[in-house]
């Protein structure tokens, strides 16, 4: 056994301000996939969504730290993909979505844009990283 930790994956639970609007973003805009709903008392609490093996938990905020607290702060999500970089950027722009950046050339010879969800979460799209050649 390795002394380092190996992960398979990694999910990421958000507490949103309102659910109904950030799925609508999630799911429309970015072209997630709704996996499972939860409801208590027949009032939607959370949604699990995902795209490929991305998992996102969005849950509804129940005020208690209050209404006009910064989310996000000092966090980003990346999000890499095989698909191409620009036509995944047409694609959230024709669905009603704003980039913070456009797509462009990254000194790592990826390509990536950065947006940000109904909330201030920041995410980044990149194609995945060059692959290193054998030695």
């Amino acid at each position: 056994m390795t002394d380092s930790f190996h992960a398979r994956s990694l999910a990421v639970s958000l507490t949103v301000t309102d659910l109904q609007r950030s799925l609508s973003w999630y799911r429309d805009v970015l072209g997630f996939t709704v996996e499972r709903q939860y409801e208590r008392e027949g009032r939607l609490q959370a949604v699990s969504l995902s795209a490929g093996d991305v998992r996102i938990m969005l849950g509804q905020d129940d005020g208690a730290k209050g209404w006009d607290r910064v989310r996000g702060e000092g966090c980003s999500f990346l999000l890499t993909t095989d698909m191409n970089i620009d036509e995944v950027a047409d694609r959230i722009k024709s669905h009603g979505g704003t980039l913070d950046t456009e797509p462009t050339d990254t000194p790592w010879g990826t390509r990536a844009f950065r947006l940000h969800d109904p909330d201030g979460f920041r995410l980044a799209i990149s194609s995945a990283p060059p692959v290193a050649p054998a030695s």
